[in-house]
């Protein structure tokens, strides 16, 4: 696969709705959640989603803001990784469970959500449900679109 199906940067109307995404991107960037935190929701969702794109980037920015090599090749298995705090793992955990809606019955369990309401505040919330929801969003226009993965450059995207 070299090539995706529309060049989705160069498209007028793409940039005009990646133009509003990126706009609550760089809201959620204030947020008070913090920035590791972030990249690993959207590495998460990302290898769930199967998108290569979002993964290949998210890995990429994630070092370049100092996240170690050993913790971006657990977050597949955070859940057997001694390496992440307990906020970290109740965030990968609703980002688990929001990204695979489809396979629970009933959405997000109120256990879920508990454990990520212990770790974090009302507006670190409403980031992370934000974060999940606009990293699948990403996601699907990424691997609908067949979007090669391997040549981000950190930065890139401003």
């Amino acid at each position: 696969m070299t090539d995706a199906r529309v060049d989705f940067f160069g498209n007028a109307l793409a940039a005009k709705v990646l133009k509003h995404i990126n706009s609550a991107g760089r809201a959620l960037s204030d947020s008070g959640l913090p920035m590791a935190t972030q990249e690993l929701v959207k590495i998460r969702a990302s290898q769930i989603n199967g998108c290569g794109f979002c993964t290949d980037m998210h890995t990429k920015d994630a070092v370049a803001a100092g996240e170690s090599h050993q913790r971006l090749h657990l977050v597949a298995v955070w859940r057997e990784a001694t390496v992440f705090t307990e906020a970290e793992r109740a965030a990968l955990e609703l980002a688990e469970e929001g990204t695979r809606l489809a396979d629970g019955a009933g959405g997000v369990p109120d256990a879920v959500w508990a454990n990520a309401a212990r770790h974090y505040d009302e507006d670190q919330l409403v980031a992370l449900m934000s974060l999940i929801a606009m990293i699948n969003a990403y996601n699907r226009i990424n691997v609908i679109n067949q979007q090669p993965a391997g040549s981000y450059v950190p930065g890139q995207f401003g």
